[in-house]
């Protein structure tokens, strides 16, 4: 099987499911899903998945902390649910940095995902500006 080249309108090789996991569990994956680890913390989405990144392991800790702790079930959950908020929201403070560092664990220079963030927003911008032209261009006319 041949592996995908990324390039800018296409979407590199993504790992699997267990791979993903491993990932998730802050674990390295091989060097070829370099591309899509560069693409996964500078897409539009990345907030989202760096949020996916943190619930998942989390959901296993939770469980296994209300099936154990010796106090009432109420207890249980209020304090497993307001420590994962509390954890989740001081993640995002350091999300940037958080990211950061994920991409240069894989060779990226310091706020190469940061970097790639805003050339994927500026190339949107001028997508959108480029078709606001093209639909404003053919609806007006200009005098001679």
């Amino acid at each position: 099987m041949a592996s995908r080249r990324s390039t800018p309108d296409s979407t590199p090789r993504r790992p699997g499911v267990l791979r993903w996991l491993w990932y998730a569990l802050s674990g390295r994956l091989p060097m070829r899903y370099r591309d899509w680890v560069l693409h996964d913390l500078s897409t539009p989405t990345w907030p989202l998945r760096h949020l996916a990144r943190l619930v998942v392991p989390l959901v296993p800790v939770a469980v296994v902390l209300v099936l154990v702790l010796p106090v009432p079930w109420s207890v249980r959950v209020t304090a497993v649910v307001m420590g994962s908020v509390i954890g989740l929201l001081f993640s995002f403070v350091f999300l940037n940095e958080s990211t950061d560092r994920r991409a240069m664990r894989f060779g990226y220079p310091s706020g190469a995902a940061e970097a790639a963030r805003q050339e994927r927003r500026a190339t949107r911008s001028l997508a959108k500006a480029a078709e606001e032209f093209r639909r404003d261009g053919r609806s007006r006319r200009f005098p001679p």
